[in-house]
């Protein structure tokens, strides 16, 4: 069971940051499947540019924006860590809110639970402190608020209805590891049955699967179980994700722009797909993909998505993540690290799974969100000591925010 959860967060990391091309990256960007017109053709990339891959070349920004005019989705690939990538969905959120008023916008951040606040943002009643604590924003994602500050603060300014696309992981959870049949009746509701049958979608998938490091530790039987797993998870969040957002669509009966990782949209065979299935309604679908600082450019499969918008590489996120996650236990008013980091600042800083947290720079805490707002002030070569109890024994441990090559350095 452990190790069909580690290797469920190394996909998740790897899904949510595709554009970060690498060699095994390259593979995933260059799969015959998808649109059938354009599945036999690449073309090369070069940064800075957005690319129509209809057309097979550059294309100004007005002219990209003038062709979803008449879409009813425009879904916008997302590395969660990426402030260039956000950048580029606020212009988007900007361009497409001047041409059309009737605009709202779809998160995969945020279960459909969360709504009544995300209405109360849009409505402008809440302040951003306010938003962050009443949404528990630090709790349904892992990712620092800044990144996505000035998309919220848009649309806020503007009213622009935002809209949950999610639900809570505990039923994707179930769904990963017993399937659809084994949840609640009211979550089936949530949840429509997810279709497991698309090749396409399959091969995409498990290419992605395929290309981290963990699977090649497993043979057989197992490795079949975790990969059918995760398939069932991906599935049923693009399921959920569709079915919201349509909902959400014939509500505003406007133009949505869902904002969800590269890894729900490439290909047009996921969120988007299951959407225009259900529906029929037109769509386009933007995805960005980093030209690496040593080369000219890269290529990509022209099926990959309808617009690629290529972007330098980043030398740092902006934000440093902790890579700490944690657990609340009823009758204990302590947090619990809830598992040993595998990736973040904390990944080498020696905390260990079950390790409870006493304090926090001679802070307590009690509330994961409070804790992470803490956490999320910190800025890249800051430090943290964290207060810890290990084996009824009370321990410190210095939590660095180093860049990762200086993590790598230390390590050498």
């Amino acid at each position: 069971m452990k190790f069909r959860k580690t290797i469920m967060v190394l996909i998740l990391i790897l899904v949510s940051s595709l554009l970060r091309s690498g060699e095994e990256e390259e593979k995933i960007l260059l799969l015959q499947i998808g649109n059938e017109k354009l599945r036999d053709k690449t073309m090369d990339i070069s940064a800075g540019k957005i690319y129509s891959m209809r057309e097979g070349k550059p294309i100004p920004f007005s002219k990209m924006i003038k062709e979803m005019r008449d879409s009813h989705f425009v879904y916008v690939g997302e590395t969660h860590n990426s402030l260039p990538v956000h950048e580029i969905q606020l212009k988007i959120i900007q361009a497409l809110y001047e041409q059309e008023r009737k605009l709202s916008v779809g998160l995969e951040m945020y279960p459909v639970s969360s709504q009544e606040v995300l209405n109360k943002w849009s409505m402008g009643i809440l302040l951003r402190d306010e938003f962050i604590r009443e949404s528990r924003w630090y709790v349904n994602w892992n990712y620092n608020f800044g990144f996505y500050r000035d998309i919220f603060g848009f649309t806020k300014e503007n009213k622009i209805p935002l809209y949950a696309l999610n639900v809570p992981r505990t039923i994707i959870r179930e769904i990963r590891f017993n399937g659809w049949d084994s949840i609640s009746e009211e979550a089936k509701k949530m949840v429509p049955q997810p279709d497991l049958t698309h090749q396409e979608h399959r091969s995409l998938i498990r290419t992605i699967f395929e290309s981290t490091e963990m699977p090649h530790q497993m043979k057989g039987k197992g490795l079949e179980m975790a990969f059918e797993g995760l398939y069932r998870a991906q599935s049923a969040w693009d399921e959920v994700m569709a079915f919201n957002a349509l909902e959400a669509n014939r509500r505003e009966k406007g133009k949505m722009v869902v904002l969800a990782g590269s890894g729900h949209l490439l290909y047009n065979l996921g969120i988007n797909r299951r959407a225009y299935e259900r529906s029929s309604l037109p769509f386009k679908t933007v995805i960005c993909v980093v030209v690496p600082e040593n080369r000219e450019s890269i290529k990509v499969s022209r099926s990959l998505a309808d617009y690629i918008w290529s972007i330098p590489e980043e030398k740092l996120p902006a934000f440093p993540s902790v890579g700490l996650r944690f657990k609340k236990f009823d009758g204990l008013p302590n947090l619990v690290i809830e598992t040993k980091p595998i990736d973040g600042a904390a990944k080498h800083a020696g905390f260990e799974r079950g390790d409870v947290v006493l304090s926090v720079d001679g802070k307590s805490f009690s509330d994961i969100n409070e804790l992470r707002i803490y956490l999320a002030q910190f800025k890249w070569n800051d430090e943290v000591e964290f207060s810890l109890l290990r084996n009824a024994r009370q321990i410190k441990v210095l939590l660095k925010f180093q860049p990762p090559e200086e993590q790598n350095k230390g390590r050498e």
